[in-house]
């Protein structure tokens, strides 16, 4: 690739709603930890829909999309055998490697990569903004490519027991959706406030597992059921409920579980994806997907009236949260992994305090979540879900050319269709 070669991009035009497929400069190494990637599939994420509908306040042109699955077509001068102490691929990634990639650049090198808290990197810069070209196009530059990119055509950066033979729209759940409903699961079943369910044991008993007595009485069979609501049944949410799901069969749990969204298309796309789920997957619970007044009818009959153990929400919107603050009990979490805005939260500090609810908000560190995600995606029966495109239980409804970028925004923005791939070269 040389200078002034063009490629086909899809562009963002402020104020909202303007979706353009252009000719752009091919990217070139600009930094000797950049690397150059020719992109063979790239998503449309419900996270994009917020600059496209002209929230972020952002008012730059600019490539859009934070998703990609690609080969590597150049590298900068910091790879290669003479790189010493530095993240494993600026010694071994080669030209020709097929990767994927998290949908921010991490260094692996500041407090926060080695911490594993990688969405908070010094260097962090999300793909797809004014800061940062984005996936959507034919190649795209990556800053950092050294710590941020996986390598799919090494097999023994997979975790053990992952087959490689997974389908490249599969394989592109990892770059954003599936490590974030990983994460909203693992943000959810980790939390203090949460393991006086999964333990059998009260608090703070439930964190000294080595403290044997009390003087309360005995916790029941109902008060160790997990009962979990997930708001918001889009891609990302139904990655989640599949990843809760899972941790919670290999725990042989307990559970009960109400998915959450407005749009019966969604709902109906979630108890078909549960049901392609085996029974081994379900694990010893039960879940249902209905409208937030089914929902809080479900949860009083199924807590006579206690609330939700934890609330998941995934959308990104102040009335979720409200929903969620209504669905938890008192001494519960709320887990946000929604892209929020600049609205003011819809609560109170004293609402807070008077109900004890613990909030976890934020971004997902997504390349901290690959071997987890990995191991989801590689199951057998979660290839139902991932694997096959435009099936009932299918994630991935469609894959398009870009001429269809305008409609797919449109579309997804609408909620008419759900999770949408493009390919740059058809």
């Amino acid at each position: 690739m040389g200078t002034g070669q063009l490629q086909k991009a899809v562009r963002w035009y402020p104020p909202s709603y303007d979706i353009r497929v252009e000719d752009v400069p091919v990217p070139l190494i600009q930094d000797p930890d950049d690397a150059i990637v020719k992109v063979k599939l790239a998503a449309l994420c419900g996270a994009d829909l917020h600059i496209y509908r002209g929230h972020g306040g952002v008012e730059k042109i600019h490539t859009c999309g934070h998703e990609f699955i690609g080969e590597v077509v150049a590298l900068g001068s910091a790879y290669g055998t003479h790189a010493k102490d530095r993240p494993l691929l600026y010694s071994t990634l080669k030209v020709g490697d097929k990767v994927v990639s998290p949908f921010t650049i991490n260094c692996g090198e500041c407090q926060a990569c080695r911490f594993g808290f990688t969405a908070r990197c010094a260097h962090s810069t999300l793909f797809g903004s004014p800061a940062l070209e984005g996936g959507q196009a034919q190649y795209i530059r990556v800053p950092k490519a050294g710590a941020t990119l996986f390598n799919l055509s090494d097999p023994k950066t997979w975790p053990n027991g992952t087959p490689t033979s997974l389908a490249d729209s599969s394989l592109l759940m990892l770059a954003d959706i599936l490590p974030t409903g990983v994460f909203a699961a693992l943000q959810c079943l980790s939390h203090p406030k949460v393991q006086p369910v999964l333990t059998g044991k009260p608090w703070p008993l439930s964190l000294h597992p080595n403290s044997a007595t009390t003087d309360s009485a005995p916790l029941t069979q109902e008060d160790v059921r997990l009962t979990v609501a997930i708001i918001g049944l889009g891609p990302v949410g139904i990655c989640t409920a599949v990843s809760l799901l899972d941790m919670l069969a290999a725990r042989r749990h307990p559970h009960r579980i109400v998915g959450v969204d407005l749009l019966e298309s969604r709902r109906e796309k979630m108890r078909a994806v549960y049901a392609a789920i085996d029974q081994e997957g379900r694990g010893l619970g039960e879940f249902i997907a209905c409208s937030p007044e089914e929902a809080k009818t479900t949860l009083g009959k199924w807590t006579q009236g206690v609330g939700c153990d934890a609330v998941i929400e995934v959308v990104g919107h102040n009335s979720a949260l409200t929903l969620a603050y209504e669905l938890v009990k008192a001494f519960g979490v709320i887990t946000s992994v929604g892209v929020h805005g600049e609205p003011q939260l819809p609560f109170t500090g004293r609402q807070m305090y008077n109900k004890n609810v613990s909030f976890d908000f934020g971004r997902c560190p997504a390349r901290a979540m690959f071997p987890m995600a990995f191991e989801i995606l590689g199951k057998f029966k979660r290839q139902d879900v991932f694997g096959q495109v435009g099936e009932r239980a299918s994630l991935v409804d469609r894959i398009t050319d870009f001429g269809q970028a305008s409609e797919s925004y449109r579309a997804f923005d609408k909620g008419e269709v759900g999770k949408i791939i493009f390919d740059p070269w058809k």
